[in-house]
């Protein structure tokens, strides 16, 4: 058998990368029986059938360290959540959202601000300071100037990396300034809906070096967080963490309790305005979500 990594799967179909070279599988029938799905990401063995053709059997599908619902990807090392500073006009409680997907998934997390060449800086600065301050490690890019697109680069490196972000904010761009070979495909933003149109059709895992991954992911803009237990939100901002202690009650949610340390940051400043509504938003739509 052969080990390669799943970097596909249409129509029944999953592309193993075999040592850069791609075969078109089936899984066994014993996977179906036991309802395992793979993903793409997996490490799998595969049986060659037909090495002229490229056609091949998935034996065995090695355990995975971690995976992602939507997309449904595995082994993943971090994310890199895309956000456009203008065109798309930036949606802060889906960058919110994103963020805390990766968070409760343990995952490392680089926000990437795109097209900053459309504002002026302190326009911009405006928006991403907040995040800066949280201390996620953040890129300022610009595919137009080539601005921050070595140091974007630079974090792939050995990484197997989720590019998330909602259409149109130039996740495709970026990846073919840095990879020119990849060709991606690329869409511009509807001037009638001011967002994105879809052009990354369905996920892939695209090898860009040795032991280094990029996934290209559909443009979406409603992520599921049901699987999130409403007292374990507050872990996933960080900013939260310090304040946590100083709350009155151990199971404080920071909405309507007293004495709530968490609020009280927000009152005094330690937290921002914004990112606790973002939370409180969440933990509504997470509370809707078990009543139904």
């Amino acid at each position: 058998m052969q080990r390669g990594r799943l970097i596909k799967g249409i129509g029944g179909f999953y592309y193993v990368d075999v040592n850069s070279e791609i075969f078109e599988c089936k899984p066994r029938g014993l996977f179906r029986k036991k309802n395992i799905v793979p993903v793409i990401g997996d490490y799998v063995k595969i049986d060659i059938l037909d090495y002229e053709n490229k056609k091949g059997v998935i034996e065995e599908i090695e355990a995975r360290r971690n995976e992602l619902t939507r997309p449904p990807v595995s082994n993943v090392d971090q994310v890199i959540v895309t956000f456009a500073v203008a065109q798309p006009e930036p949606h802060f409680f889906l960058l919110d959202r994103f963020l805390v997907l990766a968070e409760s998934q343990k995952l490392k997390i680089i926000i990437c601000f795109n097209k900053i060449d459309l504002l002026d800086e302190k326009e911009y600065r405006e928006m991403i300071d907040l995040y800066i301050a949280i201390s996620y490690n953040t890129i300022l890019t610009s595919s137009v100037q080539g601005r921050g697109i070595d140091d974007l680069s630079k974090e792939l490196k050995n990484k197997t990396t989720v590019f998330a972000g909602p259409s149109g904010v130039g996740k495709s761009t970026l990846l073919n300034h840095i990879f020119p070979d990849l060709q991606l495909k690329t869409g511009e933003v509807s001037p009638k809906t001011g967002r994105g149109r879809h052009i990354t059709r369905h996920a892939e895992l695209i090898g860009i070096g040795e032991n280094s991954w990029v996934l290209d992911t559909p443009g979406f803009s409603s992520l599921a967080i049901d699987f999130i237990d409403e007292g374990d939100l507050h872990y996933y901002f960080p900013e939260f963490l310090p304040f946590i202690d100083a709350c009155k009650f151990n199971s404080c949610r920071h909405i309507n309790e007293p004495n709530c340390g968490v609020k009280g940051a927000v009152k005094s400043g330690g937290i921002s305005q914004q990112r606790y509504d973002s939370y409180v938003q969440l933990i509504d739509e997470i509370g809707k979500s078990r009543r139904y």
